[in-house]
């Protein structure tokens, strides 16, 4: 197997040497292999988010290093590694603009990690492959390809977001609690579309989310995160026959003390 996501000895500290001095993240070693979907919980303060923003480059960390596809990316910055990562927010309406087309959003996807001007001109033969892709989603937007985004509902952009962050096949996918804003029948929607859209390409992703049935149950490895370390890392036949207990067992056993629903959903 090929890695193409690796970190080493992550540490991230925020405000140092001042009274609000907080590290985040303490030591984060990982390595994933092509193909790779890992689900991510962790309580409020764990360092799930600061964890993502690091593989990012949107936060750039104190000490370790961070190899994307071979290349080392800790000290690039998100713009550097757009090539490389992309990803879909909780916030359906960051990934996309607003004012523009659905086609014109998905000009600006299709050219991510190259240089352009303030052009957003769309092709015949873009338009064409734009609609092919579309259609995957099942939601008729194949067919509203000049309407505004911001005229679409949540779970319409929030398919749309993660189209366009396949569009290009990104070397990492990450996706921080993207269905979380949305609404139950939605959220599946979503989440059925990420799946498929995840095996489909082969994708290498990363997903953080509240709900440890969704965690267990999806992607083939799981991470549990606490007071900015990784305190468990199940996959392959453990990670099959996992229930939520046996999560809450492993945590208490790993980290010396118990987690509850609760502590997830304030997270």
């Amino acid at each position: 197997m090929t890695s193409i996501l690796t970190l080493q000895g992550i540490h991230k500290t925020f405000e140092a040497g001042t009274p609000n001095e907080n590290h985040v993240l303490k030591g984060i070693d990982l390595t994933m292999e092509k193909g790779d979907f890992i689900t991510i919980i962790g309580g409020n303060g764990a360092g799930k988010s600061t964890f993502l923003n690091s593989i990012a480059g949107s936060l750039i960390v104190d000490e370790g290093k961070i190899t994307i596809d071979g290349k080392d990316v800790t000290n690039l910055t998100a713009n550097k590694r757009a090539g490389l990562v992309s990803r879909v927010f909780q916030d359906t309406r960051m990934g996309t603009a607003s004012r523009l087309t659905i086609e014109e959003n998905m000009a600006i996807a299709d050219r991510r990690g190259k240089s352009f001007g303030f052009s957003v001109g769309v092709t015949n033969k873009q338009r064409q492959v734009f609609k092919e892709a579309l259609k995957r989603l099942d939601l008729g937007l194949e067919n509203r390809l000049t309407t505004e985004v911001g005229a679409l509902s949540g779970g319409q952009r929030q398919a749309l977001t993660l189209l366009m962050a396949t569009l290009k096949e990104p070397k990492v996918l990450l996706l921080d609690e993207h269905t979380a804003a949305l609404d139950p029948k939605t959220s599946d929607m979503v989440l059925g579309l990420t799946e498929e859209v995840i095996a489909s390409q082969g994708l290498t992703a990363l997903m953080i989310t509240h709900d440890m049935e969704q965690a267990i149950h999806m992607g083939n490895r799981l991470l549990m995160m606490d007071n900015g370390r990784i305190v468990v890392d199940v996959s392959g036949e453990e990670k099959a026959n996992l229930t939520v207990q046996h999560l809450l067992d492993l945590f208490k056993q790993k980290s010396g003390r118990a987690l509850n629903d609760d502590a997830l959903i304030l997270g």
